[in-house]
C-alpha cells in the first residue's frame, strides 16, 4: 500500500513537471544520437585537464534524456544545473558523516608520531585498576589468537593512550564504523583474525591518503615495492595503495604470508612493521626465543612499541564503555556505496556537476586517484565509487554522460595537458620558514594541489615533513637543488666514520661535520628513521668502507 501511494504521488509530480514542457516542445532543439566513447577516441596521455564550465542545454524531460542518451539540464540565471534522474527514488548521502570522515583524516600525523616515539617503559599518572586490567586482558586473550598477557609495559601503553590520546581514540571509534565492515569481510575471506582490523588504526588512523615520512601509503601503509608485489597499481595518476578494498585485500595476503612464515600472529605483526628480516635477526639475538615480548628488546625501536600499540588499541575498543570512551553513532557504512567501471576518462569535477555529489565526497570515496581524474586505459579497469543513490543516476545516464564528456574535450581551444611523468614527481622536505604558499610558488603549482597530493586537511606544516609535488617544470626543481661534490665526501680531513655516542642524533652529527646533511647520513648508512644506537659507526662519505 505504501509503495502504491509513493508511485501515485510520483506520477502526479512528474505530470505537473511536464506541463510547462509541452508548450515548448516545438522550440526544443532535436536531440542528436550519441554513442559510447571507445578507447581509440580518448588520448591516453591527456589526463589532467581543467574542465570547462557546463554549457546550458535545452530543457528536456528526464525520461526522454534517459531514452535518447542526452542530459537533462535546468537553466536558471544563465547557469546550467543537471538534474539527472535515477530509475528509483533513493536518499541523498549523509554529508555530515562525510564531514566527520574528512576531519578525521588529519589525525594520521598524531597517531604516527605516537607509535613511532612510543616508550612502553615510561609510566603515566592515569589511574587504572591493575587487577581489573589483568582480568580483562585474560578474557581478551581467551577469545583472540594473539598472545595477550599482562605486563607493566602494556599497562603503560594503555595509560598513555588514555592520558594523551583519549580524543584520538574516540574519533577512531567513530570513523571505524565506516571502514570496519569492509575490513571484516576481507579478513574473513582470507581467514585472518578479525581483530587485525585494529592494525589499520595503528598504521594510518583510518586515513586512506595517509603517507608516512618514508613513503608508506594508505590505510595499511604499503611501501612502493610491497604494493607492487601484491599487484597494487602505482602511477602518476593512480595509487591503489590508497584504495580501501584493493589495499585491504593485499594486506590480508601479506599478513597470511607472514603468518605462514612465523606461525605466530604477534610476530606476523612485528614483521608487517619492520620486515621479516628484522624479526629473524631479533630471534637470533635473543637466543632463539619466538615470543614477541622476549625478543622485543632486539627489534627496532619503532617496532618495539608497535605491537603494544596494537594490543592497547584492541583493548580500548573492546572495553571502551568501561573507560568512558564515547563515539558518535554512524548511520552510514562503506556498504551503502557501490562502484561502476568507467568507460571513458572523466574528472571529479564533471562527476560532481552531473550527479550532484560534492567533489570532497568523491575524493573521499575514491582516494586512489591522485589528481581528481579517473583515467581510461585499454586493458585496465578503473572504478568510480559513489553513494548508491548517485551511482544509480550515473548508470541510468551513462551513455549520455560519456557523450557529454567527449563534447567538453572537443570544445577545448588549446591542446590538452600531457600526462605528468613519473620523473616529474619530487619529494620536498619542509624547512624552517616554509609555508604552503611559498612552496607552491617555487614549483609553479597550487596550494590546493599540494594539499590534495599529500592528503593535507590544513595548512600546517612540520619541519622535516616530506611533501610529494608533481611539477610541470622539472627544470625549476633541478636548478634549485644544491650541487653535490663529485667525490661524494665532505671536507673532513680524512675522517670517514663517526661513532654514535649517547645523546647523538642525526641532526647533532650533521652539525659536527660541515657539508653533510641528515639526508646524506641516511643515504650513506641506509637509515630510514631517526633512532641511533650508541656504538654504531656511521659513514661520513659516499664510500664503500
Amino acid at each position: 500500500m505504501i509503495m502504491l501511494k509513493k508511485r501515485y504521488y510520483l506520477g502526479i509530480a512528474l505530470y505537473i513537471f511536464s506541463l510547462p514542457l509541452l508548450s515548448q516542445e516545438k522550440e526544443t532543439a532535436p536531440i542528436s544520437e550519441v554513442k559510447i566513447i571507445e578507447s581509440k577516441d580518448i588520448p591516453l596521455d591527456s589526463m589532467a585537464l581543467p574542465l570547462l564550465e557546463a554549457k546550458p542545454i535545452n530543457l528536456i524531460k528526464a525520461s526522454d534524456a534517459i531514452k535518447d542518451n542526452s542530459l537533462a539540464a535546468v537553466t536558471k540565471d544563465n547557469t546550467a544545473k543537471y538534474d539527472l534522474k535515477d530509475l528509483e527514488n533513493a536518499a541523498k548521502y549523509d554529508s555530515l558523516w562525510m564531514k566527520e570522515l574528512l576531519e578525521t583524516n588529519a589525525l594520521f600525523e598524531d597517531m604516527y608520531e605516537e607509535v613511532t616515539t612510543l616508550d612502553p617503559d615510561k609510566t603515566y599518572e592515569t589511574e587504572i585498576n591493575t587487577d581489573s586490567l589483568k582480568a580483562r586482558l585474560e578474557r581478551l586473550n581467551q577469545r583472540t589468537p594473539f598472545n595477550i598477557a599482562y605486563n607493566p609495559s602494556l599497562e603503560n601503553v594503555i595509560k598513555s593512550f588514555l592520558n594523551r590520546k583519549r580524543g584520538l581514540m574516540e574519533r577512531m571509534l567513530t570513523v571505524s564504523q565506516f571502514y570496519f565492515p569492509l575490513f571484516e569481510e576481507q579478513l574473513d575471506n582470507y581467514d585472518i583474525p578479525l581483530e587485525m582490523k585494529y592494525l589499520s588504526i595503528v598504521e594510518s588512523a583510518l586515513n586512506p591518503k595517509a603517507r608516512s615520512r618514508v613513503g608508506a601509503t594508505g590505510l595499511w601503509q604499503f611501501m612502493y615495492s610491497t604494493g607492487k608485489m601484491y599487484k597494487l597499481d602505482v602511477s602518476s595518476y593512480v595509487d591503489e595503495r590508497s584504495d580501501p578494498i584493493k589495499a585491504t585485500e593485499a594486506a590480508c595476503k601479506y599478513l597470511g604470508k607472514l603468518y605462514d612464515i612465523f606461525e605466530d600472529w604477534d610476530l606476523a605483526l612485528a614483521a608487517y612493521n619492520s620486515g621479516p628480516g628484522n624479526v629473524n635477526k631479533a630471534i637470533r639475538r635473543s637466543g632463539g626465543y619466538k615470543n614477541y615480548w622476549n625478543i622485543r628488546r632486539n627489534l627496532p625501536r619503532e617496532t618495539a612499541g608497535y605491537v603494544p600499540a596494537f594490543i592497547a588499541t584492541m583493548y580500548l575498543f573492546e572495553y571502551a564503555e568501561e573507560y568512558g570512551l564515547k563515539a558518535k553513532e554512524a548511520d552510514r557504512t562503506y556498504f551503502v556505496t557501490d562502484t561502476v567501471h568507467v568507460k571513458s576518462l572523466i574528472t571529479f569535477k564533471q562527476i560532481s556537476e552531473l550527479v550532484g555529489v560534492d567533489t570532497e565526497e568523491i575524493k573521499l570515496l575514491n582516494p586512489s586517484y591522485k589528481l581528481d581524474v579517473i583515467p581510461f586505459i585499454e586493458g585496465k579497469n578503473y572504478s568510480l565509487r559513489l553513494p548508491v543513490a548517485a551511482l544509480g543516476k550515473f548508470v541510468a545516464n551513462e551513455e549520455a554522460i560519456y557523450a557529454h564528456v567527449k563534447e567538453e574535450l572537443k570544445s577545448k581551444e588549446s591542446p590538452l595537458p600531457k600526462l605528468v611523468k613519473a620523473q616529474d614527481q619530487i619529494r620536498y622536505k619542509v624547512r624552517s620558514g616554509d609555508y604552503l604558499g611559498k612552496i607552491a610558488s617555487r614549483y609553479g603549482v597550487g596550494v590546493s594541489q599540494i594539499k590534495r597530493w599529500n592528503g593535507l586537511r590544513s595548512n600546517n606544516l612540520r619541519i622535516g615533513q616530506r611533501l610529494t609535488i608533481f611539477t610541470k617544470n622539472p627544470a625549476v626543481v633541478s636548478s634549485k637543488k644544491p650541487k653535490r661534490k663529485s667525490s661524494g665526501t665532505a671536507n673532513l680531513k680524512g675522517v670517514k666514520t663517526h661513532t654514535v655516542k649517547s645523546g647523538d642524533s642525526l641532526w647533532t652529527i650533521s652539525k659536527k661535520y660541515p657539508g653533510i646533511s641528515i639526508e646524506n647520513l641516511r643515504e650513506w648508512n641506509g637509515i630510514s628513521g631517526n633512532n641511533l644506537k650508541p656504538g654504531t659507526k656511521l659513514k661520513l662519505c659516499d664510500c664503500s668502507s
